[in-house]
């Protein structure tokens, strides 16, 4: 363990990380690859766990793969690719986004539970994790969903850290399933669309049976994708240019450089890289998010937007003054049934509004009670969710 620097406790072991949390006498703010600064500024001392790193069980027949929680993303991406095989739930990179720096990571990744455009498809990054190990507050281990102390049964310990940022527990290593990639792929392109005829374009599709992993709308158009086995993906996109026929000229991309630019610029948000403006994460059900944008428009809110996951995720781009549109953001999103959180503001902007969305009573108390069972003393990313 490193305490060289007064506010930066790095570990490189799990027993280390253990100890330091033990140890800690006050706030820990934890950090990986430092790439996703979301949520309030935790006032603490730094917990650097990106020395926890390595695969430490690649087995692609089994189709499982197993690293530290600082393990690179990267570093596992390429080992992947060098069995044919992949993420299937396409984790973003958000430094472009939140202009960080580093590194992401495997941990940062699972505490933020980030899942890019195949979610449609593939599901969510909680939905391909098969084990977690980690920390909690006290200091104790925890594997795989057991742990050595009672009265703990009854929680989905792998899924409850997918999306907890860091607050319940320091995740150690993590057991991820993986998916082989696909001999091609090939985007279908729709331009000029407004949002409400891109929700339907894209609905279409997703509720074609030709198995599209990935709909989204933004500068580019309107994006529909499909992978598979070459043949497969001929065929497909043919039948399904005659589904999208009605909505206007559709024009079809098979470059596997082209297609796999497009949906990283998707997957990053990266019409929103770089410049000013607040940006908002807005998930609702997708027949809403015209709807929802439109409202923005007549709170005479102007907004950039980019529709993923067939509309059921809006990223928005407002200006960073005042409380960056969160009074009419929260109500339209709440009057729908979805709910929205702040990814980047101003430094006093991040203090002012609330990141992530207030909780109803009855979560709000779960939540409390998870926290007090996991992080008694109250000290993993205190305050960083609200």
């Amino acid at each position: 363990m490193d305490h060289n620097e007064s506010r930066v406790v790095k570990v490189t072991e799990e027993r280390e990380l253990a100890e330091a949390i033990r140890e800690a006498t006050g706030p820990l703010r934890i950090r990986g690859g430092g790439t996703r600064t979301v949520g309030r500024v935790v006032e603490g001392v730094d917990l650097d766990v990106s020395g926890l790193n390595g695969i430490g069980l690649y087995e692609p027949g089994a189709l499982t793969l197993v690293a530290g929680a600082g393990t690179p993303l990267a570093e596992v991406e390429v080992a992947l690719a060098a069995e044919g095989q992949r993420l299937a739930f396409e984790p973003a990179d958000w430094r472009g986004l939140l202009g960080t720096g580093g590194a992401p990571t495997l941990g940062g990744m699972v505490a933020a539970n980030v899942s890019g455009p195949r979610r449609v498809q593939a599901g969510a990054c909680r939905d391909a994790l098969l084990g977690v190990r980690f920390v909690d507050g006290s200091g104790t281990v925890v594997k795989n969903g057991g742990r050595v102390m009672k009265n703990v049964t009854g929680y989905d310990l792998v899924k409850l850290m997918a999306g907890s940022w860091g607050t319940l527990g320091v995740l150690s290593e993590v057991s991820l399933k993986v998916l082989p990639a696909p001999e091609a792929a090939a985007v279908l392109v729709l331009a000029g669309l407004d949002p409400a005829a891109a929700v339907g374009a894209m609905t279409a599709a997703l509720r074609s049976p030709y198995d599209v992993t990935g709909a989204a709308h933004g500068p580019w158009g309107t994006l529909l994708r499909i992978e598979g086995f070459a043949g497969s993906v001929d065929y497909r996109a043919g039948r399904l240019a005659g589904v999208l026929a009605p909505f206007g000229e559709v024009r079809v991309e098979r470059d596997g450089a082209a297609v796999a630019a497009l949906w990283r610029a998707v997957r990053d948000v990266a019409p929103f890289h770089g410049g000013d403006g607040a940006v908002w994460r807005v998930s609702l059900r997708p027949s809403d998010a015209p709807g929802f944008l439109a409202a923005l428009g007549r709170n005479g809110i102007g907004a950039d937007a980019v529709m993923d996951w067939g509309g059921g995720l809006v990223w928005t781009r407002v200006p960073d003054t005042g409380d960056a549109g969160e009074a009419v953001i929260r109500a339209e999103t709440r009057a729908r049934g979805g709910h929205a959180t702040l990814m980047r503001a101003s430094a006093g902007t991040r203090a002012r509004v609330a990141p992530f969305p207030p909780e109803p009573a009855a979560v709000a108390a779960l939540s409390a009670g998870l926290r007090a069972r996991f992080d008694p003393r109250g000290i993993l990313n205190p305050g960083l969710m609200g």
